[in-house]
């Protein structure tokens, strides 16, 4: 992102807008914010920055760097942070929420189709296509923060360690991001700038919003403080209801891990997927590998934060382990509570943290340690595609030649043309049909 050549609108800034003409916005924007991270940000950028006026340039950019500092959606995040700039803490509740919803319930339905109908041979060839692009999708994660994130050989040593420890020793994720964020942190102490340049978005975006004044809270730690406790409340009444009501079979491991992983998601949803995969996968058995992969696909094609994929696992989890309950309405639950645990902290992160900005983001220690996870991220997204990668190229032990080509040629395109990602998901669904139906694959 070239800030130089971004228009400050702050010369022309408008007042605020009603709430109601937000909320309006808020919502359109939760049904078209298709393109990842990347497309949400630039949807953002065009509508509330160059078209409509209603945040300027450098708050923008200010917001945009404190989110990437944080665990969970950064572009949900964002959209949370600037909600709550424009009317509080009910903007930044209504944005945030409107940027999720839209996506959570195109994504409830994808996951019924998935396992209602995964069988299908319809259904099958499209997802023996989408597979491979998957693939070749992750390769295009580890490429791109690998090429952002490991500019000397300390990161790469952090990279390459982070993938021996999870790929070979077995370690959690969450250990992974606390050992590598301890590094950068010392590292900072020390006045090192190794890992500096690592975390989230390109360090040029800091330099155009230093010094921005963000509006004083009074009282800062008592809100904190409060903030906190309203959390703690929110997280455990409604879990604690839930398990009451209906059993805590599946839902109490659900809660756990999805709980877990909303704290530890530096660097987006590849970085936690191999964590998630793990554990629901290899742990408790709600899905197998090739389901995760048709999950991950199925992300990819609708609107919202790719993270929506956990609640996708949440969905497998209480439709093979419904309990007492029939499958639909265990699996319904089990989405939502994997929905709301991943995405609760994030308006914690958020509203809590807001009035600490600029002494976040412009911490040199805390930026030596996101450095850092961002590195060690590198090596677990690559374990994800060795993970997953395995039962698509190697089924059985034998190469497939066609997931191999779709795989290759989606790279390619992927790294030449940067296409949008929906696009290359459509191509390969189309793939799998035509050559599973119409070759006879």
């Amino acid at each position: 992102m070239d800030v130089s050549r971004m228009p400050d609108a702050s010369a022309g800034f408008v007042p605020a807008p009603s709430f109601n003409e937000a909320l309006r916005f808020w919502f359109k924007l939760g049904w078209i914010s298709f393109g990842g991270p990347a497309g949400q940000i630039a949807i953002m950028q065009t509508e509330l920055v160059d078209r409509r006026r209603w945040i300027d340039q450098r708050l923008f950019l200010s917001g945009l760097n404190f989110c990437t500092l944080l665990p969970g959606p950064e572009a949900m995040q964002l959209a949370t942070y600037i909600g709550w700039r424009l009317h509080g803490l009910k903007g930044g509740i209504v944005a945030g929420s409107l940027f999720v919803l839209p996506g959570a319930a195109i994504m409830l339905l994808l996951s019924w189709l998935a396992a209602a109908y995964g069988d299908v041979p319809l259904v099958a060839s499209l997802f023996y296509g989408l597979k491979p692009v998957v693939i070749a999708i992750i390769a295009g994660a580890v490429w791109r923060i690998g090429n952002r994130a490991l500019k000397g050989w300390p990161a790469v040593a952090i990279a390459a360690a982070a993938f021996v420890a999870i790929y070979f020793a077995g370690i959690d994720f969450p250990w992974i991001v606390l050992a590598a964020g301890l590094i950068g942190w010392v590292a900072g102490l020390q006045g090192s700038t190794v890992f500096a340049s690592g975390h989230g978005h390109d360090k040029a975006e800091d330099s155009a919003v230093n010094g921005i004044a963000v509006a004083p809270v009074e009282r800062p730690m008592f809100r904190l403080v409060g903030m906190s406790a309203i959390f703690v409340a929110l997280l455990i009444v409604p879990i604690a209801l839930a398990l009451l009501l209906f059993g805590a079979e599946p839902f109490a491991d659900v809660a756990n891990l999805f709980t877990k992983a909303a704290f530890v998601t530096f660097g987006g949803a590849y970085a936690v997927l191999p964590y998630v995969a793990e554990e629901a996968v290899n742990t408790y058995g709600w899905l197998t590998a090739d389901e995760m992969l048709n999950g991950l696909a199925l992300a990819e094609t609708r609107p919202g934060p790719l993270i929506l994929v956990l609640q996708y696992v949440g969905f497998f989890a209480g439709w093979k382990f419904p309990g007492a309950l029939a499958p639909e309405s265990a699996a319904i639950l089990a989405a939502a509570i994997a929905t709301y645990c991943t995405f609760l902290p994030s308006f914690w992160f958020v509203l809590s943290a807001a009035p600490w900005i600029h002494s976040i983001h412009e911490s040199a220690k805390l930026s030596s340690a996101l450095g850092a996870i961002t590195a060690a991220v590198v090596g677990v997204i690559l374990n994800l595609g060795v993970f997953l990668a395995g039962g698509v190229i190697l089924p059985g032990g034998r190469p497939d030649l066609f997931a191999v080509i779709v795989a290759l040629a989606a790279f390619g395109v992927m790294i030449r043309w940067k296409p949008e990602i929906h696009w290359l998901v459509a191509g390969g669904a189309t793939a799998g049909l035509i050559y599973r139906l119409v070759i006879g694959g």
